[in-house]
């Protein structure tokens, strides 16, 4: 889902924040955080702005291992560190658990996006965010 998305987006495009315009919702904002040579880290998220300032939400971080073909929902632009001591480690369990829900909301929201029209792509709708 995520290369129906992000189909112009080979690890060499030349924006760094972008945003996709669709009829049926808010304007999804992508910044691409860093590139790697087999990953690339993106923030997707919408911008809502009142008297507060700006509020991100959701406010997704992925990173894509381009050579393997996957994405990984990430909490913070860096995985938390952690150790598991062994199989019964609890903070394992607890990162394991926290990871599965923050995949799960990747691959709905991705559902969600591209039933809603968004696409990051040369079309006149992709247009550079403002700084």
């Amino acid at each position: 889902m995520l290369q129906r998305l992000l189909p112009a987006l080979d690890g060499h495009a030349p924006r760094q924040r972008v945003v996709s315009r669709s009829e049926r919702d808010c304007p999804l904002h992508l910044e691409i955080v860093e590139r790697d040579r087999y990953t690339q880290t993106l923030r997707l998220t919408y911008e809502f702005v009142d008297e507060a300032g700006v509020r991100r939400q959701p406010d997704l971080w992925v990173r894509l291992y381009r050579d393997a073909s996957v994405a990984e929902a990430l909490e913070c632009s860096q995985r938390p560190p952690w150790e598991a001591e062994d199989d019964a480690d609890p903070a394992a369990h607890a990162f394991l658990s926290a990871q599965w829900r923050r995949n799960l909301l990747l691959n709905k929201w991705l559902d969600y996006l591209l039933d809603r029209g968004h696409a990051f792509d040369a079309a006149p709708s992709l247009q550079p965010a403002p700084a």
